[in-house]
């Protein structure tokens, strides 16, 4: 054997041993591969994919972006796209989120998310509950727009969806004010012994924080990295895309999202916040017979507000 074809032979036997090697530590770390979705990452459904995604980072079916230790991994801006839209179930909030998706700013997003997750700081909601609000309500079954600020810090609680906790969580302040306004104003409301109100998403009813994701116990901690953004243009999206949506705007904060929206083609109802700080001006402001009386002259069905 020659010592061109002697070279070549090892070379291929050190790449088979590293392909070897890297597929034994993925069947350990229990990270799946699809063979038709070799420009993907690998994810795994209901589990927090942030490390696996730094570790396991394909970018176009022909680099790997890799380390063992899951550490100084960088996201490219391919491999956020595909992160993302793996987060997102339903195919028309992925096609229409795509264009948002592929901009530097979510890039960035990405990227501080895995920095923090590697840092050992803990962050809410869960992963594959960052865009639950989406997965729940998809768009053209959309009939309430909630706007909500950032998700609850506390352990347990948020899951995607704007005032609402997981089953078994102790009732927020806000979500209790809720329970306290629907009982008045909807006729035989019986207040639930949670505060999950994904049956309102089911029903159509979009429930969307300004803000994706937080720091545990630091309320507001990730207002600054972009998500604001990317909100205004889902709200914009909705606008655009959709006819006869209600807009449930609460508090100051809420109210500035006005402008996105299109009073031509939507009604907007504007209320206090339920927060305990302005509790005085939201109860009493009959904004669940208000939402229902507007979606009926817009033809569109009434919300089940007592349906859990």
């Amino acid at each position: 054997m020659n010592r061109t074809s002697s070279t070549a032979r090892a070379v291929s036997l050190g790449v088979s041993t590293k392909c070897s090697s890297l597929m034994s530590w993925l069947k350990r770390k229990e990270v799946p591969l699809k063979k038709e979705t070799a420009a993907k990452i690998s994810f795994v459904e209901g589990k927090d994919n942030l490390g696996i995604f730094a570790k396991n980072l394909k970018i176009n079916g022909t680099s790997e972006n890799y380390s063992a230790s899951g550490k100084d991994v960088t996201p490219t801006p391919q491999g956020s796209v595909e992160y993302l839209k793996n987060l997102v179930e339903d195919t028309n909030w992925r096609k229409v989120l795509l264009v948002e998706f592929q901009k530097e700013y979510m890039d960035k997003i990405v990227k501080f998310l895995i920095m923090e997750k590697e840092k050992g700081v803990k962050i809410y909601p869960p992963q594959h509950q960052i865009f639950n609000a989406f997965n729940l309500t998809p768009l053209q079954q959309i009939r309430v727009v909630l706007i909500g600020q950032d998700p609850y810090h506390g352990e347990n609680q948020a899951h995607g969806l704007c005032f609402s906790v997981c089953k078994g969580v102790r009732l927020p302040p806000s979500l209790i004010n809720i329970y306290k306004e629907l009982k008045t104003d909807i006729p035989n409301f019986k207040v639930p012994a949670h505060g999950c109100l994904e049956s309102w998403a089911h029903q159509g009813v979009f429930m969307l924080n300004t803000t994706l994701t937080v720091e545990a116990h630091r309320p507001n901690s990730h207002n600054h990295i972009g998500w604001q953004k990317f909100t205004d243009e889902v709200i914009r999206i909705i606008s655009r895309e959709c006819k006869g949506i209600v807009f449930l705007l609460w508090g100051g904060f809420a109210h500035k999202k006005e402008y996105i929206i299109d009073k031509k083609k939507h009604i907007i109802i504007k209320t206090a916040h339920p927060s305990p700080l302005s509790a005085r001006m939201f109860l009493g402001c009959k904004c669940f017979s208000r939402t229902n009386e507007a979606l009926m002259k817009l033809g569109q069905p009434v919300v089940d507000w007592g349906a859990f």
